[in-house]
């Protein structure tokens, strides 16, 4: 199919996805995986086959990064333990037991440990999309998991692909040093990343430059990654965590304020896109099947399915009670996690495109010249778990969630509010000496405290969860006067361009001030 017709039906397949989506009640990737295989049927769209790159080199990096600067540093540093043991032996012992698995099914070891590699890790995206419900703690850990096991899994994956085709030879002290080099390197292509990347954004004033030198990271930290046989994976990782911690104090306001208007766009067309061609893959890895072949991988899919999670509830439970055992500090005891927790945790190990880009990058032949064993019903098992995963886990987890019931996470509203009264108690105490030292006239200096003393007054009331507070109904009403006069502004400025007054141009740029006050009033709303 033309990439232009292409285009279009990804864009619409993803529209009518989200829409009918949220008309249903179902989560969005389930319904862009059904349409996906929909999709798949048109005969020019069935010829299109996704090479692993686009998966591994564009879209990856791009999600991967976005989900790093939007993960808290502090619950990682909280849980690393756990995240450290759930991205690496979680990840080796899952791949172990999916390559059993597939031996038993009568795969030869190579390929079955090209299989156990290739669903083992979870997906940052997929757990993002489907796991919003859950508390905060839970929610970093499983995406900081989906985040690193990436790199344990190509680190196996290459080794199994390696010794398939004659090229890799297992030893203790070689397995050893490509784990080193996979993180080791990835986290030091990631420091140098972010560190030029500080550099740059510090001396570039356009915003347009420095946010594409934002756009810029993740490829090169993933491109340079791969360059020295590390972790792509991992670089981008590092790079995205780091620039979350320093951004605050180095990017300025117009450079966050464009940021944040083109990556969470950018980020959500891309992963609704790789939903759908999940779809689309599994009908093509359908056509290239006979029967029996077909038969096999259908009792496969099931099969695997059942070990990954088997294996996530026992390793989950497992390490748990292991480590209680071993580490009982008053301290850890208190971020105990308890067992309905993490069953929720057992389902939410969703599987995506990073598995699928994994087993498309599986040779099509051997350095004999004879074909990959098994490689279509690699391409197809992995699809087929990657939709059961999304489909069935994600179905069950809302129900899961309302069986566990789990305590409401109010930490986010707390410390909202805490920020929000400190900032305000100290700017009114800062501002008589502001207002000497630039020579501010006392009555704009009085009516900034006035207006400061009424946003303390309504975050405290809120923090008081006292709803009906006259701070709280005051400032209510100051917004919806002030959203009502911004619409009669903007009426009176459209009217005019219509008169033939004043151009479009001169529009646009009022346009934008009203948009940019109405957007911050309307927000202040919405927290109420």
């Amino acid at each position: 199919m033309p990439g232009l017709e292409l285009v279009v039906l990804l864009g619409v397949t993803v529209l009518a996805g989200n829409v009918l989506a949220r008309r249903l009640g179902v989560a969005p990737p389930v319904v862009l995986l059904a349409l996906g295989v929909l999709v798949g049927l048109v005969p020019a769209v069935s010829q299109t086959q996704l090479p692993p790159e686009v998966v591994l080199l564009i879209f990856l990096p791009v999600l991967l990064y976005w989900e790093s600067l939007t993960t808290s540093s502090r619950e990682i540093r909280s849980n690393l333990r756990g995240i450290v043991l759930m991205s690496t032996v979680l990840v080796i012992l899952t791949a172990w037991a999916v390559a059993a698995a597939g031996h038993a099914l009568g795969l030869p070891w190579g390929p079955a440990w090209v299989l156990g590699a290739a669903v083992a890790p979870t997906d940052a995206t997929a757990v993002g999309a489907l796991a919003r419900a859950l508390p905060r703690r839970q929610v970093t850990v499983l995406r900081a998991e989906s985040l690193i096991n990436d790199g344990t899994a190509l680190v196996i994956f290459g080794l199994a692909v390696g010794l398939t085709v004659g090229e890799e030879h297992l030893t203790v002290p070689h397995v050893g040093a490509l784990f080193l080099l996979a993180y080791g390197g990835g986290a030091a292509v990631g420091v140098a990343v972010a560190w030029v990347n500080m550099n740059l954004r510090r001396r570039l004033q356009d915003p347009l430059l420095g946010n594409l030198v934002m756009i810029l990271a993740p490829f090169t930290a993933y491109l340079l990654a791969e360059l020295i046989h590390a972790s792509g994976v991992l670089a981008v990782v590092v790079s995205g965590l780091i620039m979350a911690q320093v951004a605050p104090r180095l990017i300025r306001a117009e450079h966050r304020r464009q940021a944040l208007a083109f990556w969470p766009l950018a980020t959500f067309l891309i992963n609704a896109t790789l939903f759908v061609l999940v779809g689309v893959e599994l009908q093509y890895a359908l056509r290239h099947m006979s029967r029996p072949d077909l038969e096999d991988a259908l009792v496969a899919i099931g099969v695997v399915s059942v070990v990954l999670v088997a294996v996530r509830f026992a390793f989950l439970f497992g390490s748990a009670y292991l480590l209680r055992a071993i580490d009982r500090r008053p301290e850890q005891r208190l971020r105990r996690m308890s067992d309905r927790a993490r069953v929720v945790s057992g389902f939410a190990g969703f599987r995506g495109a990073v598995s699928l880009a994994v087993a498309l990058s599986v040779p099509e032949i051997l350095d004999s010249g004879a074909p990959f064993p098994d490689r279509d019903f690699i391409v197809f098992v992995t699809s087929g778990v990657i939709v059961v995963t999304l489909v069935v886990q994600g179905l069950l987890l809302p129900g899961v969630v309302r069986w566990a019931r789990l305590p409401r996470d109010t930490s986010v509203e707390e410390e909202e509010i805490l920020a929000e009264t400190t900032a305000a108690e100290e700017a009114l105490r800062a501002l008589p000496r502001l207002a000497a030292e630039l020579g501010t006239s006392p009555n704009v200096a009085q009516w900034l405290r006035q207006e400061y003393e009424g946003q303390l007054a309504a975050a405290r009331a809120r923090g008081a969860g006292t709803d009906g507070d006259p701070a709280l109904v005051h400032n209510r009403h100051y917004n919806e006067l002030r959203l009502a006069l911004i619409a009669h502004k903007r009426a009176t400025v459209v009217r005019l361009r219509d008169e033939q007054r004043i151009d479009d141009t001169v529009l646009r740029r009022l346009q934008t001030t009203l948009d940019y006050e109405e957007v911050r009033l309307a927000g202040s709303e919405d927290v109420e």
